[in-house]
C-alpha cells in the first residue's frame, strides 16, 4: 500500500480551484458479500460497468489554516448534510494516501443520471467519481501520476469508501478480489478483466426494473457484517470462487445459457445469505418474485436469452445480448412493466 502514498509536499498548498470527474455504476455478475478488516472482500467478484448510469462530480477546494476535515456535499444543487459523515469517514481512511485533505475546505457537487434509491449503486459511482477527482487534484498539485497509475490509485481509494466502487473506475468487465484465476487481481483495488470476451457479451444490455424505490430496510454495510459468523458463509465464499472460475471460459465461448445459469445462481445465493443470517432479513419484494417467474416463463416459451440479476435490494436487472434486444424490449413493455407498481425502468448497457 506504500505505492499509493502521495509524494507531494502538502505544506505549500495555496491554490484554490476545482476538478471534475465522471464515473459509472456497475452490476456484479459474481457477487461480493462479506468483508474483513477495512473493505477487504471475502471472495472475488466480477462486474459490468454501465454506460448511461453514472455520477458527475465537481470537487471545489479552497486553502484553509486549521487542521480539521471540512466539507459540504451538494446533490443536484441542494445541500445534503446527511451525506457529509460518510464522506468524512472516507477522508479519514484515505488521509495517509491523500495528505492534503486537511489543507483545504471542500465543496462536493454531485449529480446522478439515474434516480436516487433506484437500485443502481450510487455509492459505487459516487465514491468512484470522488476518488477520480482526488487523484486529479493530486496531479494538479504536482503528483505526476501516469494515467494507469491514476486509475489504480483511484480504485484503491474508492474501495475505502465503498467496496464495489473500486470496480467502477474501469469500463467493461472488472474484477476485484485476489484470485488465482485472474492474473494481477488484488483485494486492494480492481483490475480490468484480462481474458478474451465473446462478441455475445459486447454491448450487453441491462434494463433495471425499479420494483421498489424506497430506502432499504437493511443497509449493505449491515448485511456484509452479518456474514461474520454466518452458518453458510464458508460455502458461499467457495461457491463464488468456483462460479468465477466457470465464468471465464463462458465469457470466451459466448455460451449465453451457461452465463445465465451462473449469474442467476449468484443473485439468488446473495439473497439466500440475507434470509439465513442472524438476524435474517428479506430485501426482495413480492413483485420481484413475480418478475422473476415471468422471465423464466418467457425464456421457456421463446428460448430467448433473457436473464436476471439482483443487487442487495428488490429491483431486477434484466441482462440480455444486443442481438435479442428488440424481441426482449417488446416483452418488457408488454408484460414485465405491469408486474410492479411504478412501471419505471432504467435502460443501460456495458462495453
Amino acid at each position: 500500500m506504500e505505492e499509493f502514498i502521495s509524494k507531494i509536499n502538502s505544506n505549500f498548498l495555496t491554490e484554490k480551484g476545482s476538478v471534475s470527474a465522471k464515473c459509472a455504476s456497475n452490476i456484479a455478475l459474481i457477487k461480493y458479500w462479506g468483508k474483513r478488516d477495512v473493505q477487504i472482500p471475502m471472495n472475488p467478484s466480477i462486474s459490468f460497468t454501465l454506460n448511461n448510469s453514472y455520477t458527475e462530480t465537481v470537487l471545489k477546494f479552497n486553502p484553509k489554516e486549521d487542521e480539521e476535515i471540512a466539507l459540504k456535499v451538494f446533490l443536484d444543487g441542494a445541500l445534503k448534510e446527511d451525506f457529509a459523515p460518510k464522506i468524512i469517514q472516507f477522508f479519514q481512511r484515505i488521509e495517509k494516501y491523500i495528505p492534503f485533505l486537511k489543507r483545504f475546505e471542500f465543496e462536493i457537487h454531485t449529480h446522478n443520471t439515474f434516480p436516487h434509491s433506484s437500485g443502481i449503486a450510487s455509492s459505487a459511482s459516487g465514491m468512484g467519481a470522488l476518488s477520480l477527482c482526488l487523484v486529479e487534484l493530486e496531479n494538479q498539485l504536482g503528483g505526476n501520476l501516469k494515467e494507469d497509475e491514476k486509475l489504480k490509485k483511484a480504485s484503491f481509494l474508492a474501495r475505502l469508501g465503498s467496496g464495489s466502487a473500486c470496480r467502477s473506475i474501469y469500463p467493461g468487465l472488472t474484477v476485484w478480489g485476489e484470485t488465482e484465476n485472474i492474473e494481477g487481481s488484488s483485494d486492494l483495488y480492481a483490475v480490468p478483466y484480462p481474458h478474451e470476451v465473446h462478441e455475445n457479451f459486447r454491448n450487453f444490455q441491462d434494463c433495471i426494473l425499479l420494483i421498489d424505490e424506497g430506502q432499504k430496510e437493511v443497509s449493505s454495510t449491515v448485511g456484509h457484517g452479518l456474514m461474520e459468523g454466518h452458518p453458510y458463509a464458508a460455502q458461499r465464499f467457495q461457491s463464488a470462487e468456483e462460479n468465477l472460475k466457470k465464468l471465464i471460459p463462458i465469457l470466451k465461448n459466448g455460451d449465453l445459457e451457461a452465463f445465465g445459469k451462473i449469474v442467476e445462481h449468484e443473485a439468488l445465493s446473495l439473497h439466500a445469505m440475507m434470509m439465513t443470517s442472524h438476524p435474517y432479513f428479506i430485501l426482495m419484494k413480492p413483485n420481484t418474485l413475480k418478475v422473476i417467474e415471468k422471465i423464466w416463463e418467457f425464456r421457456k416459451n421463446t428460448s430467448l436469452p433473457l436473464y436476471f440479476t439482483l443487487d442487495a435490494g428488490a429491483n431486477v436487472h434484466l441482462l440480455y445480448p444486443e442481438f435479442a434486444k428488440e424481441e426482449i424490449a417488446l416483452f418488457i413493455m408488454e408484460t414485465l412493466k405491469s408486474q410492479y407498481n411504478s412501471g419505471k425502468m432504467v435502460k443501460d448497457f456495458s462495453f
